[in-house]
């Protein structure tokens, strides 16, 4: 999809005059009634629908949330709007016959309103993942403008009853069908169901009564989180508009990736490659854990592909930090290609010492242990 912003030719953080310049300048420059160039048309509505988003601030804010997806109607449906004659259609024969509303009407959103839920994707670092971490991050969001306090009209002065509507929020209209009369109620074009026109708008929130700023919220990322991982931070969404409660905000994990340790649940696993006498002999060697480095014994005897299990070493389970999952270790023998004389004398001394019905010579020794003649 295109970017609105890209489209009016302005940055992410231009103010609403920027916004209004811009469009201005590019309605008259693409106008279908001036420029008679092919897709002149199309332009001019692409303009129209990217302003029109930008302009609200509370459209503004879902879209640079969420794109272009964010001004969607509920549940991924269409607004009535786009339905076209539809939407007109459908109001006159079921909104006319009365409903549920006594007025006859689609049930008018005027009061207090649930503010907007937010979504900020986070991405965490492996450890800090496993052991929790405070981070602190930056989110676009509205907040009460802080001149009008929410009126949205300038200070001094208040809202006024539409004269359009009587302050109901709804005008009627008659239409007549083939079946008959029927009385259509649709929100008032002039005050936008609002039932109040504010005559002297705020100059710093456009008569909104909210405005977009950045807020920087400190959260606490708790230990044992996984890509997918949802935190909610409670109120910390776009303010409510008229005085209702502000939405949450919903923080989505992502865990970076680690070039020596994988995750799996609580577990986490990883592999070491020793040689075939540490194998054979037993060793002790230092390995990696999200704890840091610690020794691990080899058992004299270990088989190629054994896994070695480290307890409490792995990952803590989200909501209760004590209980940790194991550290598995896959052990990889390493076998040589090439050894020097001195070192087939001692393996050939060694092998003479061995004989059974799969190994009758210190040769056939010689081809298990390196997998070919030498």
């Amino acid at each position: 999809m295109a970017d609105f912003y890209q489209i009016l030719g302005v940055s992410r953080d231009a103010d609403a005059d920027t916004l209004k310049r811009a469009y201005r300048k590019l309605a008259r420059q693409y106008h279908p009634d001036v420029n008679k160039e092919p897709g002149a048309e199309d332009k001019f509505k692409e303009i129209g629908k990217a302003y029109e988003a930008l302009a609200d601030p509370e459209k503004r804010a879902r879209y640079d949330q969420f794109g272009e997806a964010g001004l969607g109607g509920a549940a991924g449906m269409p607004d009535m709007g786009d339905m076209g004659g539809f939407a007109d259609l459908f109001e006159t024969f079921f909104n006319g016959f009365g409903g549920q509303n006594p007025q006859g009407g689609r049930t008018q959103r005027r009061g207090p309103q649930q503010g907007d839920d937010l979504r900020y994707d986070l991405n965490v670092d492996f450890k800090d993942a496993i052991f929790g971490q405070q981070r602190e991050i930056k989110i676009p969001h509205l907040e009460t403008c802080e001149v009008c306090r929410g009126t949205g009209a300038k200070p001094g002065t208040g809202p006024k009853t539409c004269s359009t509507c009587g302050g109901s929020g709804q005008v009627r209209r008659a239409t007549r069908t083939p079946f008959g009369n029927f009385t259509q109620v649709a929100e008032c074009p002039s005050c936008n169901g609002a039932g109040q026109i504010i005559a002297d708008p705020c100059v710093s929130c456009g008569g909104n009564g909210v405005k977009q700023v950045r807020k920087k919220l400190r959260i606490n990322i708790p230990a044992g989180v996984d890509t997918g991982t949802k935190l909610r931070v409670s109120g910390e969404g776009n303010v409510g508009l008229k005085g209702g409660p502000p939405g949450d905000l919903y923080v989505f994990i992502k865990v970076k990736n680690d070039s020596k340790l994988k995750r799996d649940g609580v577990t986490i696993y990883s592999e070491i490659a020793v040689s075939y006498l540490q194998a054979i002999l037993g060793d002790t060697v230092k390995i990696t854990t999200v704890d840091g480095d610690v020794n691990l014994k080899i058992p004299s005897g270990t088989q190629p592909n054994t896994t070695l299990s480290l307890e409490n070493k792995g990952v803590p389970r989200l909501g209760n930090p004590v209980a940790r999952g194991n550290h598995e270790v896959l052990v990889k023998v390493k076998l040589p290609t090439r050894i020097t004389d001195g070192e087939r004398e001692l393996l050939e001394g060694l092998a003479s010492q061995y004989s059974d019905k799969n190994i009758n010579s210190s040769s056939g020794l010689f081809s298990k242990l390196f997998g070919k003649e030498s």
